[in-house]
This record gives C-alpha cells, sequence and structure tokens, in this order.
C-alpha cells in the first residue's frame, strides 16, 4: 500500500510541476531566437543542427499582412494563447490537453530577408514524441494555403 501512495504522490508532483518556467532565452537577441537546448524537443528555423531545423516561411505579401495570417492561424488553433505580439515578433504559448504540458512558440518576422522565423520549444522534458515538429509543420501549411 505503501508504494502505492508514493507512486500516487510522484504523478501529483509531477503532473502539478508540468507547465514549467518560461525559458530565459525567449525573445529576439542579436537578430535571432535563441538556439534550441540539445534536447530533441525544439524545432527552429535558424538551428544549426538538421535534426531540429526546419524552414523559414517566405513573406506573403508585406509584413504587415504575413503578420495578420499568422495571428489568424494562431487564433484558430486550441489551446494556444498569444502571450506578446509585436510588429516583428510573436510569443505564443500553448498547453497540452491532459498533462498540462507548455511549449513556447515563437515568431520573428525579419523584413530585411522576407521570411518569417521560428522557434517552437518545449518547457519541460527531453522528448516530445514529435509535437514541436507537427505543430510547426500545421503552422507553416495553414500559413501557406490561407
Amino acid at each position: 500500500m505503501q508504494k502505492g501512495w508514493a507512486g500516487a504522490l510522484a504523478v501529483t508532483l509531477i503532473m502539478l510541476g508540468c507547465s514549467g518556467k518560461p525559458s530565459a532565452n525567449l525573445g529576439v537577441r542579436e537578430g535571432r531566437l535563441a538556439p534550441c537546448p540539445d534536447s530533441p524537443n525544439c524545432v527552429s528555423t535558424q538551428d544549426s543542427d538538421a535534426s531540429r531545423r526546419m524552414e523559414a516561411l517566405p513573406f506573403l505579401g508585406t509584413l504587415r499582412e504575413s503578420r495578420k495570417r499568422i495571428l489568424g492561424i494562431l487564433q484558430g488553433m486550441e489551446r494556444a494563447e498569444i502571450v506578446k505580439a509585436t510588429d516583428t515578433y510573436i510569443h505564443v504559448r500553448f498547453t497540452s490537453r491532459v498533462f498540462r504540458f507548455v511549449d513556447d512558440v515563437e515568431f520573428r518576422l525579419d523584413e530585411t530577408a522576407r521570411v518569417v522565423h521560428f522557434r517552437s520549444a518545449s518547457r519541460v522534458g527531453y522528448y516530445d514524441f514529435g509535437v514541436n515538429r507537427r505543430r510547426m509543420g500545421e503552422i507553416a501549411e495553414g500559413y501557406r494555403k490561407r
């Protein structure tokens, strides 16, 4: 019986701590989003590691039109909360349904290169079963079709 209580306590503590704290690396520094950590639960258009890299999105129209397109997609997604949106930067927090895991997604609209860079990373854990890559693939697909 004691083992059961210990296991239940461990699960409860894990679930309560799943949201994690936002990374201190959020935001744009020197024109770049933060690099991904060594864990496989992050993807970025600016990462040098091919296993974590995705292609940036081209501007579709002006910076303003591209930004509006991204915000429209994000506003239609479940469990997405737009934390910050400026002319050239968007930070969104996604929360998983069951365990309430939080992923931080950032977009940097680069008017000079006319591309949208992004980074999507889990706050806690090591492996995300490809959730961040799939999410960003869905956003990219919606962006191109919209």
